[in-house]
């Protein structure tokens, strides 16, 4: 896979702050840009692959919702076991998806995967034995997550799990301000300045909209999964699986 750039697009002040999109800047540094943001993400990544080789059954349809360059697309084609599957990838952003391609198509695997470009709601899954919105809910609309998660549970074999991964928001000021601080010295300590924090936080506040633990444990009991539980958490990110 090719080596991404350094993440340079809030190190130098900006006038205006545009909103914060998966356009073509971003992809270009975005492996960059995870790592040195998202706490965790690598674990996260290698479970995702894991959970496929054991919960991802035969004949059905795996998505990554939300897939942007396919890191948890490549981990579950690397590791299903399943015969006779097939992984879709979705995402809205061409440039993203372009990239992607490039990548999956970088790999041989057994398990087909078919990546397409379109928004995540549009989309009527059948056959599911396994789902992932891998950081993707909280750039959805929040009128319209509790629908996508039924959505996805209306296509979802009984048995099937869901990878939820978000960064969440804490109904207590003070621990709020606790895991914000922690998640901030993380970014510092991966290089990024204090101007760039800052920069950036600007840029995602009207895009990426978190919620509450209590809001995502609601959402996916009121859409039809039995159960559902944080299997990892670091700071103000976590990674849910759901059970259909």
């Amino acid at each position: 896979m090719n080596h991404s750039k350094a993440d340079l697009i809030y190190s130098s002040p900006q006038n205006k702050i545009k909103d914060f999109s998966f356009d073509e800047q971003v992809v270009e540094v975005f492996p960059d840009m995870i790592k040195r943001s998202v706490p965790g993400y690598s674990t996260i990544i290698e479970t995702i692959g894991r959970l496929s080789q054991t919960h991802v059954a035969n004949n059905t349809n795996v998505y990554d919702l939300g897939c942007s360059l396919g890191a948890a697309t490549l981990a579950m084609r690397q590791n299903i076991t399943a015969e006779n599957c097939h992984i879709i990838g979705i995402d809205n952003s061409s440039a993203m998806v372009e990239r992607c391609k490039n990548h999956i198509n970088a790999f041989k695997a057994n398990t087909p995967c078919s990546i397409i470009q379109d928004d995540i709601l549009n989309i009527t899954l059948k056959n599911t034995s396994m789902v992932v919105l891998n950081f993707t809910l909280q750039f959805i609309e929040k009128d319209k997550r509790q629908q996508l998660l039924n959505n996805i549970a209306n296509g979802m074999n009984k048995g099937g799990i869901l990878i939820l991964s978000e960064k969440i928001s804490h109904n207590d000021d003070i621990c709020q301000d606790l895991l914000t601080d922690l998640h901030h010295d993380f970014k510092r300590a991966n290089g990024y300045s204090d101007l760039e924090i800052a920069q950036k936080r600007t840029a995602l506040e009207q895009v990426m909209k978190p919620d509450s633990l209590d809001t995502h444990q609601h959402r996916l009991s009121e859409a039809g999964f039995s159960r559902a539980t944080t299997w990892f958490q670091c700071f103000n990110f976590i990674s849910m699986v759901a059970i259909k």
